[in-house]
């Protein structure tokens, strides 16, 4: 096995695109937050970019945003879509058994050696973005998505664990990738299943769908590391979604296991068929997404899309109240806490007013609080933009000494007044809360 593993590592790794692939994952997004945290104009209307001059930290996490919509399915597509269907195409499979002797063998190296070039790829996208950040902006604290600031050392943390929660849809994507690449021997689909899977399973959480259908995706947890970024964190869903991912992962390995240990090699043209990648690959998946579905609904206390008035309020008049100290802070005013501040939300949809319920970028909040020996009461107004998926894009609607747009000048230079625009998220799998 030893030697079996180390013979496909040279295979893999001798390959130019492979190279290639490495010394991009490991100096390219070094490059790309360097050099974006250094611009006036900042990629706002990705998770953390509005933060990237503000602190290294934000860096990696845009990187991570992205990788998970694009980088990782197409790296994974090339790491291990073609690993097996590779042999078809050239016709070394009964040179490989004459040398190896094995099935099972040959196939327990390719998975591992493919596994290791994930790793090496996922590892050198996260080092090299946080390298670069923190050599960009600096060791600087993180706001969060509820506006709570993270000293360095939480924020490096949380960081570290969101680049391990995503191996589990990545591994899910390469365990299809391999499937695809036994079902479907030389034809290009195989090749392109994981990228293809990935792109379905984004288009799928851009709809408003059913909170249980939602988590029960393989790549849910391409999104649900957001909730590590809230104080309590969201970790529901975010262990649901790794569950569920390392179980595509595991099921989707031995279907194509068992596919490759049953195949004819003695027939050079019994390369996959459409028929066996529907009944050995696709079917038994189907099956496990209806499982997992079924199991998801049943234990979650949320119904619905989960994005409802109670929960928007909560989190909008949570957010508010963090960067309100913040901003004070920053003003050099009396400190004052967010006991004191009482701070609450009361948000509509569109014409709904009781019971506004759903994704959409007519919500509008009013934040109501009150400061210590004054008896006026502050409210400022947020136009909201609800994703499908939880997240929010909250914009100062006035008054404008509030939440408008001004410069405050910070330890790392001038920035925007952080009441201007904030980004926030709703937990979808929580109760509605009450009171």
């Amino acid at each position: 096995m030893a030697r079996g593993y180390r013979f496909e590592l040279v295979k893999l790794f001798s390959q130019w695109r492979t190279r290639l692939l490495l010394l991009a994952s490991w100096i390219a997004p070094a490059v790309f937050v360097a050099a974006v945290s250094q611009q006036s104009t900042l990629p706002t209307d990705t998770l953390f970019g509005r933060w990237m001059l503000a602190t290294g930290w934000a860096g990696p996490l845009v990187t991570l945003g992205f990788a998970g919509t694009w980088a990782l399915p197409l790296l994974t597509s090339v790491a291990v879509g073609d690993v097996f269907a590779s042999e078809d195409r050239l016709g070394t499979w009964r040179h490989l058994l004459v040398a190896v002797r094995s099935p099972r063998r040959i196939f327990v190296a390719k998975a591992l050696a493919g596994l290791t070039l994930i790793l090496l790829l996922v590892a050198g996208l996260a080092c090299s973005s946080t390298v670069g950040g923190l050599a960009a902006v600096g060791n600087h604290p993180l706001v969060g998505l509820d506006g709570h600031a993270l000293a360095p050392s939480d924020a490096a943390g949380k960081v570290l664990l969101a680049w391990v929660c995503v191996l589990a849809p990545t591994l899910a994507l390469a365990a299809i990738g391999l499937l695809g690449s036994i079902a479907l021997g030389n034809s290009p689909m195989g090749l392109l299943m994981p990228t293809l899977v990935a792109l379905t399973m984004q288009f799928a959480q851009m709809l408003p769908l059913p909170v249980a259908v939602r988590l029960a995706l393989p790549g849910y947890a391409f999104i649900a590391w957001n909730g590590l970024f809230t104080g309590p964190a969201q970790v529901g869903p975010l262990l649901i979604g790794v569950v569920v991912g390392l179980l595509w992962a595991v099921t989707a390995t031995v279907l194509a296991y068992r596919l490759f240990v049953r195949r004819d090699f003695t027939q050079p043209t019994d390369d996959g068929s459409g028929r066996r990648a529907l009944t050995a690959g696709a079917l038994p998946l189907v099956g496990l997404l209806a499982m997992t579905v079924a199991v998801v609904a049943a234990a979650s206390p949320a119904t619905g899309d989960g994005i409802e008035q109670e929960k928007v309020q909560r989190s909008v008049a949570t957010a508010f109240a963090h960067l309100y100290r913040t901003q004070t802070e920053q003003l050099h005013r009396p400190d004052v806490t967010e006991a004191q501040l009482k701070a609450t939300a009361a948000c509509t949809k569109g014409s709904e007013g009781t019971g506004a319920q759903g994704p959409g970028n007519d919500w509008r909040c009013v934040v109501s609080w009150h400061l210590p020996d004054v008896e006026a009461t502050g409210q400022a107004i947020y136009q909201l933009d609800v994703a499908a998926d939880g997240r929010y894009v909250a914009d100062g609607d006035g008054p404008k000494e509030v939440n408008g747009y001004f410069l405050v000048r910070t330890p790392n230079g001038d920035a925007p007044n952080p009441l201007w625009q904030f980004d926030g998220n709703v937990e979808l799998l929580s109760a509605t809360p009450k009171g």
